[in-house]
């Protein structure tokens, strides 16, 4: 990974990383509507783009601490996507949270 390509490699993280969220409050709302499969599907298409994120970003982490990178004036942005990948993450496991508490709520409902 080269210096320069630090800004494209945050954008990377922050556009997989961002689909991946998009893709979890879907399920979210798909499965409030019963939709349980295109819930399911919005979850494994998450799942994809955060992975995807997250193996940027850890490229991004081996590089470094190979002492192969400054980050220089892209220190903001990279924090600006480690953020990002942050939120996902927890947008992820929030998104599993509510898909069973509302798969539990409909098996009562009957």
């Amino acid at each position: 990974m080269e210096v320069d390509n630090l800004e494209t490699v945050a954008f990377q993280i922050i556009s997989n990383v961002g689909s991946a969220r998009s893709c979890y409050i879907g399920a979210i709302q798909a499965a409030r509507e019963g939709r349980r499969e295109e819930a399911q599907e919005l979850m494994r298409e998450g799942k994809e783009q955060f992975v995807e994120g997250h193996h940027i970003h850890m490229d991004l982490l081996t590089k470094s601490a190979e002492g192969g990178l400054d980050m220089g004036a892209w220190g903001m942005l990279i924090m600006h996507a480690e953020d990002q990948l942050m939120s996902a993450e927890a947008f992820g496991i929030l998104a599993e949270e509510f898909m069973e508490l509302y798969e539990l709520m409909y098996k009562k409902e009957g």
